[in-house]
């Protein structure tokens, strides 16, 4: 669900208010339906709004400026001046919405309070635990390089009020410095996080989210030995990369990953995960969720002997030992369009869980046919070639050919039966006979929009399975999140422990993310993070500049009024912005020019 602004014109005024809108599919496409409209709060319901509010930012001050002001000035301003209203202007207009947001975010998780205890402060000019706040912050509202925080994003926002550092102490060689500092505490921070997110949404582990990702790197990365060729998840197949397998509760919330090799296979890090998992939150039993592409037999086998219980998906090969049970009764809707269906494994030992989609068959009938006109037409078109060929053609080439279109093609590979014959007859030599496998196309008809679930819990439901199962969307989420919003990718930087430390601050950034989305969710704004983000982003700090009447300027450091769409957000999160920053300040009169 996501949030939308709408407005509407009555009695010759704008009003403007938000409604949370749902996508969801249909035959004829998505579709968007509204859920509910968000307009004025009564105020009681304000008062629950901001309770939410309160649980996450308890550990901040209850002044309106969340962070440490500037000093003030030692010549104090009175109450009241007589200011030359010809004079006043405004300058130095600064963002100041998403990077509060994003500040309220990372102490809502207190990673200050841990940073703050793991790397004691020494004689830097600006503590670790602030400029690791910086790249964090700079991770969720505007992700980009270390250069360009400190040529063009530090300058322009209104953390040099809010954390009390100037942007002349914001350098890149800083910046990378708190990268080599931080990285070295990544598993006190999954610990931490853990726990924060027990705190402030109840969250459980029992059930963990496992999944797995790429992300590549643009230079020769000569100094990386984790950067390998393999499968590219982002089609840069051209590129070096690392993969990165990604743990989640069921709600999406990140409690911990690890990078491997580029080249590693998806089915070789599940050992590692697991004992990392239980090294940093306990040995218990949990229901592990995972893709096909991870369970293997050999890691089932590993689950079962640590007493972990699963629920895997399979490969499109396992439905033939179903097939009777595809066509048979008792399947059961477990929501418009699915159903699924209960089989006992053969040893007693597990259950499988027969799905079907309709949106799914739907989806494969049209690759299928798709993939089959592509086969058929260039397959016309060489059996044309060689039939008009003048001269003898070469056998090889043509094997080639063929191998190459079934390869681009490979779901429907077997639909045709293909040889390629000596025909002496012809001046090409050759001759190209081909066939519809009807076995083939029989199989794909009745397989199409089913899927096999495996698990060895007993007592669960097939509904119950399927939907646990379904929760993995979460992780893949995740890597969509972090690719899309966080860039990941790619990654520019050449040394080893830089790059771990590139990954580590996409994960806080995502955690912050996930927080906020949470925080939406029970403040009744859906789950779409990135409108409320951008609104935010719309509120500016700027310096309004009064001259007074005893020749000297007044500075003010106001914040921008919320409009009321802004307002609106701000109520159901629970949060007051500041007026202004600081104390008002005196200054010299300008020269005159």
């Amino acid at each position: 669900m996501f949030l939308k602004r709408l407005t509407r014109r009555k009695d010759g005024k704008t009003h403007t208010y938000w409604a949370l809108i749902e996508s969801i599919r249909t035959r004829r496409g998505p579709r968007h339906r509204t859920v509910a409209y968000l307009g004025e709060l009564g105020r009681s319901a304000r008062a629950g709004w901001a309770d939410v509010g309160r649980l996450l930012n308890g550990a901040l001050p209850a002044e309106p400026s969340l962070f440490a002001a500037p000093e003030e000035s030692s010549d104090s301003v009175p109450e009241h001046v007589e200011v030359r209203v010809r004079g006043v202007r405004v300058e130095k207009t600064r963002d100041f919405g998403d990077v509060y947001l994003g500040l309220l975010l990372w102490r809502a998780l207190r990673l200050h309070e841990l940073l703050e205890e793991r790397i004691p402060r020494g004689r830097e000019e600006v503590s670790w635990p602030v400029v690791a706040a910086i790249l964090a912050v700079a991770r969720f509202s505007e992700p980009s390089s270390e250069l360009h925080i400190e040529d063009t994003w530090y300058p322009r926002t209104a953390l040099e009020d809010l954390l009390g550092v100037g942007p002349e102490a914001v350098n890149k060689d800083r910046l990378y410095r708190a990268l080599d500092e931080v990285l070295p505490h990544k598993e006190a921070i999954e610990r931490h996080l853990r726990e924060r997110f027990v705190t402030l949404f109840d969250a459980k582990i029992d059930l963990v989210l496992y999944d797995v990702t790429s992300t590549y790197f643009e230079g020769l990365m000569e100094a990386n030995p984790q950067a390998r060729r393999g499968h590219s998840r982002d089609q840069r197949p051209d590129c070096l990369q690392v993969t990165i397998a990604l743990l989640v509760t069921r709600e999406g919330l990140p409690i911990g990953y690890e990078v491997f090799a580029g080249n590693r296979n998806d089915m070789t890090t599940l050992e590692e995960i697991v004992e990392g998992m239980e090294r940093k939150h306990g040995s218990i039993g949990r229901v592990w969720v995972v893709d096909r592409g991870i369970a293997s037999e050999k890691n089932l086998e590993f689950l079962r002997r640590r007493g972990a219980s699963y629920v895997v998906g399979t490969p499109k090969s396992a439905l033939r030992g179903f097939e009777r049970q595809l066509v048979d009764e008792g399947w059961t809707e477990v929501e418009p369009g699915v159903e699924v269906k209960a089989c006992p494994g053969p040893e007693g030992q597990e259950t499988f869980v027969l799905c079907r989609s309709a949106d799914r068959r739907e989806k494969e009938k049209a690759m299928h046919e798709r993939f089959v006109t592509r086969i058929e037409l260039a397959l016309q078109k060489l059996a044309g070639r060689l039939e008009r060929a003048r001269q003898k053609v070469d056998r090889a080439p043509v094997d080639r050919q063929i191998g190459r279109l079934l390869g681009r093609n490979s779901r429907a590979a077997r639909a045709f039966e293909i040889k390629l014959e000596e025909a002496p007859e012809r001046a090409s030599g050759l001759k190209l006979n081909v066939a519809r496998n009807a076995a083939w196309t029989e199989w794909a008809t009745l397989s199409e929009g089913h899927y096999l679930l495996r698990t060895n819990l007993m007592g669960w439901t097939p509904e119950d399975l399927w939907k646990t199962y379904i929760q993995l969307t979460q992780a893949e989420s995740a890597f969509r999140i972090e690719k899309t919003e966080l860039k990941i990718r790619p990654i520019w930087h050449q040394l080893e422990h830089r790059a771990q430390a590139h990954i580590l601050f996409s994960f806080l950034a995502y955690a912050m993310w996930k927080t906020l989305e949470q925080w939406m969710a029970r403040s009744g704004l859906g789950n779409g993070p990135r409108t409320v983000v951008e609104e935010f982003a719309k509120v500016k700090v700027m310096d309004v500049i009064l001259p007074t009447s005893t020749g000297r300027r007044l500075q003010l450091r106001c914040v921008s009024t919320p409009d009321e769409g802004q307002r609106i957000l701000l109520e159901r999160l629970g949060i007051e912005l500041p007026r202004r920053l600081g104390q008002p300040r005196w200054f010299e009169a300008m020269a005159k020019m």
